[in-house]
């Protein structure tokens, strides 16, 4: 009885924080554990080496935290209205995925996650929490709690947040009462699949990351292969296409959150004075955004992509200067969009 009055308090104080689900899974191995450790032998994390070397760790919550009872599974509403002012379709603005809109939900949640720590301390448990950091197979255990099902994509869907919710969760040695899981009902949809631009998701629940939008263009390091840079379109910052075919997301409300609410840059800034970021001009622009993470080089290195695949005439003095950045990385790939720009010139010549 008291440990059912506990976890009534815990919901509600998590709810009180800004979180939309607050959910219990049993502590023990994930139910996809064996899928894991086979999709990193076949390689399909690319260079996500963390993924390796934390591979036992993930597959065990004893190991993270002995004595680990229960995961509590969070999860908190991202979702934005698009500007009505601006235009995703715009010619020489490109795609930033609807997540990294706003403030960085690292953050945001790992605040919260300290104070709830604090919370359950405080009734006897001891913790370890993250919000995608830590060596956790979340959407394992968010299915497990019901906090959503597996979709045909990997992502996980609520029927009322869609796939628009950051996930967090803290392992605790209180034992909490698991809620059970959500079935799945994806049926016969397959947009999700179809709508994937580089054929990412080679099958039902299977991805290659290697492939993914936003893999290549966030954990990729270096140069993009140029197989897939035509297929990035004018996305330079992950990719959402996955999430907005799914049909669940007509049910998705906007958050509350004001961390989350749209900075200008977003929607407003043309691709090409990207270019002209230097590192402290960058870091001032993107400061407390998640995108400041993949630095200067990186984050140009995709304007370059999205500029060789959209940009026209009026952007080619600013790939040109870029051509002579002295980052290789944002050199390179100025030089390949350089080449793109002006074969499509020659091209609408041809038919003008």
């Amino acid at each position: 009885m008291a440990e059912c009055a506990v976890k009534e308090e815990l919901v509600a104080y998590c709810q009180s924080l800004g979180f939309a689900l607050c959910r219990v899974a049993a502590s023990g191995v994930p139910p996809h554990a064996a899928e894991f450790h086979q999709w990193l032998e076949q390689g399909r994390a690319g260079e996500m080496a963390w993924l390796e070397r934390n591979k036992e760790r993930r597959t065990d919550p004893g190991l993270v935290l002995p004595d680990a009872k229960s995961v509590i599974v969070l999860a908190m509403n991202y979702w934005q209205e698009t500007p009505e002012n601006s235009s995703a379709a715009q010619f020489s603005k490109g795609r930033i995925a609807r997540y990294a809109w706003g403030g960085d939900y690292h953050d945001l949640i790992e605040a919260k996650l300290a104070l709830i720590d604090d919370w359950l301390a405080a009734r006897g448990g001891r913790q370890r929490y993250y919000v995608d950091t830590g060596p956790v197979l979340e959407r394992d255990f968010a299915a497990l709690a019901g906090a959503g099902w597996h979709g045909k994509s990997t992502m996980l869907i609520h029927p009322k947040l869609g796939t628009w919710f950051f996930l967090a969760e803290l392992l605790t040695t209180l034992e909490l009462e698991p809620d059970a899981p959500m079935p799945e009902r994806c049926g016969s949809c397959n947009r999700c699949i179809a709508a994937c631009p580089t054929g990412a998701i080679t099958a039902p629940h299977q991805l290659d990351a290697r492939r993914c939008i936003s893999y290549l263009t966030i954990e990729l390091k270096g140069s993009i292969p140029e197989e897939f840079r035509p297929l990035i379109g004018d996305r330079i910052y992950g990719c959402d296409d996955c999430l907005s075919a799914c049909p669940w997301n007509r049910f998705a409300q906007a958050s509350n959150e004001s961390t989350f609410a749209v900075r200008d840059f977003v929607h407003q800034m043309a691709l090409r004075d990207f270019l002209q970021l230097d590192d402290d001009t960058f870091r001032v622009l993107f400061k407390k955004s998640p995108i400041k993470r993949i630095k200067r080089r990186g984050f140009l290195r995709n304007v370059c992509v999205a500029l060789g695949n959209i940009g026209n005439a009026d952007d080619l003095p600013a790939l040109e200067r870029a051509a002579l950045d002295p980052e290789p990385l944002i050199a390179e790939h100025a030089s390949w969009a350089l080449v793109q720009i002006a074969q499509r010139i020659a091209k609408e010549s041809i038919f003008h």
